[in-house]
């Protein structure tokens, strides 16, 4: 009895445990457990301003059912929909997980629907579908402040647009050039270059006339830190919190007299909160409405060059509302700040993928790793005359591509196809390590203890490591970052290895030597 439980203690040794419990984590970690035993279709995106928007209708909200009639997958909703407008008004009942919206309509809702995802995965553009374009000032070379401005411009122009699904980001080739990449599922090369092209205008108006527009025409700068800018209160409400942010605003003097003359003829109307003028300050971009303002009754008339804006933001929780705040405050100021794009953009590469072609690749691609996998297993077999030593691999290998992907999932990294070819060069990377030690293990002629073989085959498996890490980094900028997710999934790979999967593997091999 006193063997058996030694021998349990031998099998389980701390670095298989530290393997055994990241595996599980991982795996907890891509399943979506909020979504794995519910039915529907997930809300991607509404119109703005549509009927779909104005009745209730919001991102992210999960559709149960349509006038009663059940909706398990796209295709529930595709037909049901199609079955229901012909071209007449109807009223049109949704059920949603937290609320049932009712639309009146003659034309099906305004909004972009897709499958509940199961996992925590998140999927690029080539997987996804859609299309990607690599963009550049025209006539202009961006720095990385002018790359980081113009990435907050696009993002508020086409949050403004109702565009959710979506990736902007800077990217830098080898030779320091900053280019914005814009990548948006389920578009075309069509949308996104009538989205780029259009290089955008804001203008603040109160009523019918325009006060002052966006840009360093009007506004001379934006107070974005210190006393004059941030979040000054915290409340908690009926439904929640409520934070309250402000920020200073200075005008031109041009647009200091024109914001007088026309506040000069409004009246004051006194509310619980306090006097203000009888109209507010609207704000568009595009023609399109993105905030509304209440003006204090002591800029009625003044001619004024700086001007404070106040706004808030709601939550159930007060960090909720904090950060809701803080980013409606950043929001506009980028607004403020840019009003239009502040360069003419040119498009250096526009790509369109399809979802199909892309679930085509991932499919072949895991079956052509797996058959693989199975290769070497039946090699090892072959070598080394034993089935413990040739599923080893094949265990360790699986396990790596777990881990890898629930760490992706766990900071939310876009696995695209570079990113899935990164996986299957760590996993490449690993059966070469693995073969390393089995061999080290398994030499007769050498006189060393199993413990310094092991320890000698690591001094390579790190060798190998760190001569991968120096080729790796100089490609996170090669091709204008296009190859970042390689890099990153493949750096994650034979990182999980030297750390967790190659010392477990030693000592599963070192248990099956021994016995």
């Amino acid at each position: 009895m006193v063997r058996v439980k030694e021998k349990m203690k031998i099998k389980l040794t701390w670095k298989i445990w530290l393997w055994l419990i990241v595996l599980l984590f991982s795996f907890l970690a891509l399943v979506n457990f909020q979504n794995l035993f519910q039915e529907g279709v997930e809300i991607k995106s509404v119109e703005p301003n549509s009927t779909a928007f104005n009745e209730g209708l919001r991102q992210e909200q999960i559709i149960t059912a349509i006038d009663g009639q059940k909706v398990e997958n796209l295709e529930d909703y595709s037909r049901i929909i199609q079955e229901k407008f012909t071209g007449e008004k109807i009223k049109l009942t949704i059920t949603t997980t937290k609320s049932e919206i009712i639309l009146y309509s003659n034309e099906s809702p305004q909004i972009t629907v897709s499958e509940l995802s199961k996992t925590n995965i998140k999927t690029g553009l080539d997987l996804s579908g859609g299309a990607r374009a690599l963009i550049q000032a025209e006539n202009h070379t961006l720095t990385k402040e002018e790359a980081n401005l113009l990435v907050d411009t696009i993002s508020n122009r086409f949050n403004t647009y109702g565009i959710s699904d979506m990736t902007i980001r800077t990217i830098q080739d080898l030779q320091g050039n900053y280019f914005v990449s814009i990548e948006i599922a389920g578009a075309t090369p069509e949308d996104m270059e009538n989205l780029i092209s259009q290089q955008g205008k804001f203008e603040a108006k109160i009523g019918d006339e325009i006060a002052f527009v966006g840009g360093d025409k009007d506004i001379t700068s934006v107070s974005r830190s210190g006393t004059d800018s941030g979040i000054y209160s915290c409340e908690q409400s009926q439904s929640g919190y409520v934070c309250t942010f402000r920020f200073v605003v200075y005008l031109s003097q041009s647009a200091a007299e024109r914001h007088a003359e026309i506040t000069s003829k409004l009246d004051v109307n006194s509310t619980a909160s306090g006097n203000y003028l009888s109209k507010q300050l609207d704000l568009y971009l595009d023609d399109v409405l993105v905030d509304t303002l209440l003006i204090s009754e002591s800029l009625k008339g003044t001619v004024t060059t700086q001007i404070q804006i106040s706004g808030s933001g709601s939550g159930e929780t007060q960090t909720d509302a904090y950060n809701e705040a803080l980013s409606e405050m950043n929001n506009l100021q980028t607004v403020l700040i840019t009003g239009s794009l502040p360069f003419k953009l040119q498009i250096v590469k526009l790509d369109t993928i399809s979802p199909t072609l892309g679930q085509s690749f991932i499919k072949y691609i895991f079956l052509a790793g797996f058959a693989a996998l199975l290769a070497v297993a039946i090699i090892i077999f072959i070598r080394y005359h034993g089935l413990k030593s040739s599923l080893a691999p094949l265990i360790i290998c699986t396990s790596e591509i777990i881990i890898t992907l629930g760490v992706a999932a766990f900071i939310k990294w876009d696995l695209d196809l570079p990113s899935i070819a990164g996986i299957l060069a760590a996993i490449g990377t690993g059966v070469d390590d693995q073969i390393v030690v089995l061999d080290e293990a398994k030499n007769k002629e050498s006189s060393l203890s199993m413990k310094e073989k092991i320890k000698r085959a690591f001094i390579i498996i790190l060798g190998a490591y760190f001569t991968s890490v120096a080729s790796l980094l100089p490609m996170w900028w090669a091709g204008a970052g296009l190859l970042k997710g390689f890099v990153m999934t493949t750096l994650i790979g034979i990182t999980i290895g030297v750390l967790i999967t190659r010392p477990a593997f030693a000592d599963i091999i070192k248990i099956t030597e021994e016995n």
